[in-house]
């Protein structure tokens, strides 16, 4: 299936849930957070939220400095 992260096109496998898009990313294990379709969804929910079709995903990473 086709899905937007970060306004660029990912495909990933048809039931995908947001933990498989997680590890196809590359996605550290702390300091990241993910909205779908403007969402936030908890680190949590990953293993369970389930991707559809289109969902648009915005990945944001902390960092620090100033």
């Amino acid at each position: 299936m086709k899905i937007q992260v970060n306004n660029q096109p990912l495909e990933c496998k048809d039931d995908a849930v947001l933990a498989d898009v997680a590890s196809l990313l590359d996605l550290p294990a702390q300091g990241v957070a993910v909205a779908v379709n403007n969402k936030m969804v908890p680190r949590a929910q990953w293993p369970y939220h389930a991707m559809e079709e289109g969902d648009s995903l915005v990945v944001v990473r902390a960092s620090c400095g100033g």
